[in-house]
């Protein structure tokens, strides 16, 4: 409700600025935005990649290890049903060379049992190529004819699984056209897994021969497709939900911070002007009372003419007592106990006193009181609150106008009061910084009326919100917090005695 031209003091906006200059050379929400989505992101992709690995890895061996115990146990079923000596075993009969070597077992039986194995081995399901290497790593038999009679030389993976004895050495790549032994009889869709199954002699103390064998699981792959899509989707909705927390307590800690810092940038604001300011009104006190009470004694002996310069000097005396009362309830350190007060009666009181202005300024004033519950306030500071709102409302409204006073309850634990004018009203601009401490738009105004309010209001766990228009006129709301039920009794009572 602060009208005409605004004035402004440089020294309150200072630390606005130096405010406004911190964020911007830090901004915690947003470096943090940043920092956290990379940091999270990358530990998201790297449990990803480890779990994916893992699982794959697992599916492999765990298939691998069961087609080598499937391609052992076949071995071993066809050495016992051709009845041969049990001392020998399915490796040493692999290697059509060695025919004659084994003088203990029969050629048909040696022959047969040889047949049936490799049989079961070519039938094996989702089969890509299957190949037997002898000891000198000569390929003696192979699903795919042109590779038999080869001899395989530089295969690391190969002499590896020879030299390791492990039950099984697996591993799973797309198709390499370079190496001559992965001479596939198909293409594989996707990928294809390659084993190597050792075969041993009688005491498992050496590797005799080996079964190589190209296979392409597709049901084995499709279970490691949804593992994926299972892995990567927990993945990315895990980090998406821990980002997305994470920058929600980060967001409530830069509005706290940023409250406090505002908060804290208000206070140093009052301080810094605060001891400038005290000294100076406390000095003009004594000077304006004694050049007040020395124009009222030249008021009675002065001429007619002189009567009208001598009342100017006491009306201007007389603002800037107001001025000094003003800045030193503004600069006066507040109590935060709050105690409960009837807005109504207040507000009653309030009117009574702007009565003769009201009068003067030609104002129609539109209040009906109603019951309305205690609020949480102090009765001094309340009080202060309402003189500057009403004294802001009619110099508003020097021309007459429409004052009203209006109350509601939005909430159960909330008193809301609106006080409307008809006046010149505030552009937007003028909005944004009417609560700024010494910022005024009157002309020879100070500047800390809707400070103070506000300052008050929020001290007690209150608000205040305030919307004008130019040419149209301005609206305040003041938002208390109710007072409990016990404290009002006593209060009110005690008032109204």
């Amino acid at each position: 409700m602060q009208r005409l031209e605004a004035q402004k003091t440089p020294a309150p906006h200072a630390p606005a600025a130096v405010s406004k200059g911190w964020r911007e050379q830090f901004n915690l929400l947003r470096w943090f935005s940043l920092a956290s989505f990379f940091i999270i992101a990358a530990v998201a992709l790297g449990l990803g990649y480890i779990s994916t690995r893992f699982v794959v890895t697992e599916s492999v061996e765990r298939d691998a290890l069961l087609t080598a115990q499937f391609v052992q146990a076949i071995g071993e079923a066809e050495m016992r049903h051709a009845g041969i000596n049990p001392a020998r075993t399915m490796g040493e009969m692999l290697d059509m060379r060695q025919d004659g070597k084994y003088p203990d077992v029969d050629p048909e039986a040696h022959a047969a049992a040889r047949s049936e194995f490799l049989d079961h081995v070519e039938h094996l399901p989702d089969i890509l190529l299957a190949t037997v290497y002898a000891l000198d790593r000569t390929v003696i038999w192979s699903t795919n004819a042109e590779l038999i009679g080869v001899h395989i030389e530089d295969d690391d993976e190969l002499d590896e699984s020879f030299e390791m004895r492990v039950p099984v050495s697996s591993s799973y790549h797309k198709i390499d056209d370079e190496r001559p032994e992965q001479r596939l009889l198909r293409e594989p869709k996707y990928l294809f897994i390659e084993n190597y199954i050792p075969m041993f002699n009688a005491d498992k103390s050496k590797v005799i021969a080996m079964v190589e064998i190209y296979k392409e699981p597709a049901d084995l792959v499709d279970r490691i497709d949804r593992g994926f899509a299972s892995i990567w989707a927990a993945t990315f909705f895990g980090g998406a939900a821990i980002f997305l927390a994470l920058f929600w307590i980060v967001r409530r800690a830069a509005t706290l911070l940023q409250s406090q810092q505002q908060q804290l940038i208000s206070n140093e604001t009052f301080v810094a002007l605060g001891e400038m300011s005290s000294a100076v009104a406390h000095s003009l006190r004594n000077p304006l009372a004694t050049i007040r009470s020395s124009a009222e004694l030249a008021q009675e002996v002065a001429s007619s003419g002189a009567q009208r310069n001598i009342g100017d000097i006491i009306s201007q005396v007389d603002r800037m007592s107001r001025w000094v009362r003003e800045l030193l309830v503004s600069l006066r350190p507040m109590n935060d106990d709050g105690e409960a007060v009837d807005l109504v009666l207040a507000v009653e009181d309030t009117l009574e006193a702007f009565d003769a202005l009201i009068q003067r300024s030609r104002v129609e004033v539109r209040f009906n009181p109603q019951i309305c519950p205690p609020v949480v306030s102090q009765k001094v500071l309340l009080t202060q609150i309402l003189n500057s709102l009403f004294a802001n409302a009619l110099e508003a409204m020097p021309k007459g106008g429409v004052l009203s006073v209006e109350f509601a309850t939005p909430q159960p634990d909330c008193v809301r009061m609106t006080l409307s004018d008809t006046g010149k009203g505030m552009s937007a601009p003028q909005q944004l910084l009417v609560f700024k401490p010494f910022f005024t738009t009157k002309q020879g105004g100070l500047g800390v009326g809707l400070a103070l309010v506000k300052r008050i209001m929020e001290r007690f766990a209150g608000s205040v919100v305030l919307t004008s228009r130019e040419q149209e006129g301005t609206r305040v709301s003041l938002n208390f917090k109710v007072a409990s039920g016990g404290e009002y009794g006593a209060q009110h009572s005690a008032g109204r005695r």
